[in-house]
Parts: structure tokens; sequence; C-alpha cells
């Protein structure tokens, strides 16, 4: 592990990060996700890198390295390993927990995507009601869990919230610091609970 500056006032200003570039996943065939990207959700195929060698380690790993397209200029991208494998899932993490969400522009188009993806015999969940945003979920076929969503909030309510996020999170680190110490103290041994429940209507009575 790198060594941390106990004085970073030196340091420059962080560089304004303007955009998502790409998310990179294993695809266990391009063919086969081109054809869910490309020809189901409608992102086209943009650029691809093939190499034996990973630049950034310098390990031998063949691979083709693929990019499909976002209407803002984004990237979600594959490497193909040649193996046919897919890739495995995080053994200590529930499915839903680790995806990569996508705006569309209403919930009509997101009504127009449930029905195409169904025809093409994804299985589908949602329409999803999160207050601010309405979503489906769906799988892709790499086992990557995907979702769409309208987002319902404008900017100013969107602003409101913000304005509450840093207490709301120093909340839940000194509450998890002291579960922390109950654990270690063998006084708990259930996970942590939020403070605060933003969807009580699905709390079990």
């Amino acid at each position: 592990m790198a060594a941390v500056l106990q004085d970073t006032s030196a340091l420059p200003a962080p560089a304004p990060i303007q955009q998502l570039h790409h998310y990179a996943y294993k695809a266990k065939d391009a063919e086969e996700t081109r054809h869910f990207y490309e020809d189901i959700l409608g992102l086209p195929l943009y650029h691809i890198i093939q190499s034996d060698v990973v630049p950034s380690t310098g390990e031998y790993c063949p691979y083709t390295h693929f990019f499909f397209r976002l209407q803002d200029g984004s990237f979600i991208a594959f490497f193909d390993l040649g193996d046919d494998c897919a890739a495995e899932p995080s053994p200590n993490t529930p499915k839903w927990v680790n995806h990569i969400s996508f705006r569309v522009d209403s919930i009509g188009d997101l009504e127009a995507m449930k029905a195409r993806l169904e025809a093409h015999g994804v299985e589908v969940l949602g329409i999803t009601d999160h207050h601010i945003f309405h979503s489906i979920y769906f799988f892709d076929p790499n086992g990557i869990r995907l979702e769409l969503t309208a987002q319902l909030a404008d900017e100013f309510q969107m602003l409101q919230e913000s304005r509450t996020a840093h207490a709301r999170l120093d909340e839940w680190t000194a509450r998890k610091e002291q579960w922390r110490q109950d654990r270690a103290a063998g006084k708990v041994a259930a996970p942590l609970k939020p403070q605060q429940n933003d969807r009580p209507e699905f709390v079990k009575k």
C-alpha cells in the first residue's frame, strides 16, 4: 500500500471529473454480449482493442476489449478473454447489490424497454417505484445486473436531497463505529440497521 502524505495542503486541487468514461466487465462471449447490448438495448458497438499483453500490468493475457456507446458519449465495455468462462459472482454479496443503472428519458421509455426486453425472452423486474425515480431490473448474458431508470425528481429536489446527505452518512458512520465496538465485545451479531427507513411501506408488520 502506498504511503499516505501527512500534509496534503501543497497538493493541487482535484481535477474536474467530467463524466463516466466507461465501466468494464468480463464477457463470456463477445457476440452474445454484442447482440444483447446493440440489438436489444440499442447501444452501438463503437470501439475494439485487441492485444496479447495487458498494458497496465504487463502480464500475458490475450483479450478483445469492446465498447458500447451511450448517448452522452460514455461507454460500457467488456473483455472477452477467449476462455468461454463467465465471471464468478461474489460469494458474500447478494445478486441485487452490484449493478449498473442507465437513465432513459421518461416512464414511457421505461415501459417500452420493458416490453422490448420481455419480447426477447429477458426476465424483467419492475417497474419499481423509488419515489425520485422509477426503474426496471434485469440481467445481461454475463450475469451482470442492469437497471434502467426514469428520473422523476427535478434538479431542485435533488439539490435539496444533497444538503442532508453528508449529515445522514456521518450519522451512519458514527453508529457503525459503535456497532464495531459492540461486535468486538460480543454484544451484537446482527448487521447494523440504518437509523432511518426511507421505504416504510416495505417494512414487515
